[in-house]
């Protein structure tokens, strides 16, 4: 436990407090967490934004879903394909960051799907207008993405953890 100031912090392993987000939504709670590490660059900035996670029995391309790839080990990821809507029928994901890694698992591993997008005191729609616009433009620039990261990692983020570490 981390203590500073009126404020408490638990840093809990993320396997079990996925799993507990699962369970939670599972029972049709609504869950919002804040997101960790960078694979869903430049959608999602981990330790910046935050995501609600809902129950869904329809999962489509492009949604952005919380799957548990083996026992104990989830990724947030965007799903590129889904072979059908039965439990046992594959999805392959794909973090937005990545450059050719994908991850398989069946539908009933997956936990829920992400609705919100919550940066900066403002909510994003992910199946917006906009969001959906720049997706389908970031898919197409898949090519570059490695080095459209390079910049942004290099500019943004670099400036974001300056401006975080200055409060």
């Amino acid at each position: 436990m981390i203590k500073t100031d009126h404020i408490q912090t638990c840093i809990v392993p993320n396997d079990i407090l996925l799993g507990e987000i699962r369970k939670l939504v599972a029972e049709g709670h609504p869950v919002k967490f804040r997101v960790r590490g960078q694979s869903m660059l430049p959608f999602i900035v981990g330790d910046r934004d935050s995501v609600r996670l809902v129950k869904t029995t329809l999962y489509r391309p492009k949604d952005i879903a919380l799957a548990e790839i083996r026992p104990g080990h989830f990724m947030l990821h965007r799903i590129v394909s889904v072979a059908g809507n039965q439990p046992k029928d594959s999805v392959t994901l794909m973090g937005d960051a990545n450059l050719k890694e994908q991850e398989h698992c069946r539908i009933d591993n997956l936990a829920g799907r992400v609705d919100r997008i919550f940066r900066n005191g403002k909510e994003i729609d992910p199946h917006g207008r906009t969001e959906r616009i720049a997706v389908y433009c970031w898919l197409l620039l898949m090519p570059l993405r490695r080095w459209l990261l390079g910049v942004y990692r290099r500019t943004y983020l670099r400036h974001h953890n300056k401006t975080c570490s200055n409060k």
